[in-house]
């Protein structure tokens, strides 16, 4: 464990046995049919990889949280209040195909296995996109997954009511199959311990058009956590994700991508490529990867899906 002097001081940086070494007593609650239910398409993921990167992280957020739980305590002792459990956020990360909800599952299984906060949610931000009618009417189809294809309005009033402790908070729910928000369906969040929040942009600061003082979805993180990899790397899992895709839930005719279902494996590539290299690839150089440094703890992916480096950014 050593801070590497060439990058950012501000972290402190492990490699994979390093990190490993962290987990400490800490016990393994997931067998293989957990593992098998959390992961993603074509997602790699093992129980040792759970062991010796997952495993640590669970024991550094419990720690965090009772510290957080702590220090909102001395807050309340200081004003005289009775004191209340404040709703402890995660925020994770990362660009389309690094993985970021395998992590956010397992991490939510993890911790919902520690006794001090067995509840904890889980919120994608693909719901708070807006109905592709409204992209379609703004020409936005094409950067669905941009910053200004969210309701950022509502996934900021979202989260402010959801570290207020307001009870039965509406999320708004998102059909990957029909590539859209579903009409009137909401995932009610009531009070849980913990909130893990998933998404492309959630560490953004802006678009890049305002010139006043905001409040953003980054503002109400107690932790956030960036999945990184190389480009190369993300592209080719796309990609294998794609064909996977194409051979199941696209064969299905209500799947919004229906029409590819038919393509070759050489006219599936060739439109998986096309599709990062319009989309995809530059929304992860022009909007995402800009807020790595942003995070508290930086996971770097190898070709494999395998952790090799960990960063984690000093108090």
């Amino acid at each position: 464990m050593s801070p590497d002097s060439h990058l950012d001081a501000r972290f402190i940086d492990f490699d994979h046995d390093e990190w490993a070494e962290l987990r400490a007593n800490t016990p393994m609650t997931l067998d293989e049919g957990d593992l098998e239910r959390l992961r993603g398409i074509n997602e790699e993921l093992s129980l040792d990889e759970v062991a010796q990167i997952y495993l640590p992280l669970s024991r550094l957020l419990n720690l965090y949280v009772a510290a957080s739980q702590q220090l909102y305590k001395v807050t309340d002792t200081f004003l005289g209040q009775p004191a209340e459990r404040v709703p402890y956020v995660i925020g994770v990360a990362g660009s389309v195909a690094v993985g970021k909800s395998t992590v956010a599952r397992v991490l939510q299984a993890l911790l919902a296995r520690w006794p001090d906060h067995p509840k904890v949610d889980l919120v994608t931000t693909d719901g708070f996109l807006y109905p592709n009618e409204i992209l379609e009417q703004r020409d936005l189809m094409d950067r669905k997954g941009f910053p200004e294809s969210y309701d950022v309005r509502e996934l900021v009033r979202f989260m402010a009511a959801v570290k207020a402790g307001e009870r039965n908070i509406g999320a708004p729910v998102y059909s990957h199959l029909a590539y859209d928000v579903v009409p009137g369906e909401k995932r009610e969040t009531d009070r849980p311990d913990i909130l893990i929040v998933e998404g492309l942009n959630v560490l953004q600061t802006g678009d890049g058009g305002a010139t006043r003082a905001r409040v953003f979805v980054s503002d109400f993180f107690d932790f956030s956590i960036y999945m990184d990899a190389q480009e190369e790397h993300v592209v080719q899992w796309y990609i294998d994700r794609f064909l996977t895709l194409r051979d199941t839930v696209f064969q299905n005719p209500d799947s919004y991508f229906h029409r590819y279902a038919g393509l070759s494996e050489d006219e599936a590539v060739e439109t998986a490529r096309d599709i990062w290299y319009r989309i995809n690839g530059p929304n992860l150089r022009e909007n995402i990867l800009p807020t790595r440094e942003r995070a508290h703890l930086i996971m770097e992916k190898d070709a494999d899906h395998t952790i090799k480096k960990v960063r984690l950014r000093r108090i």
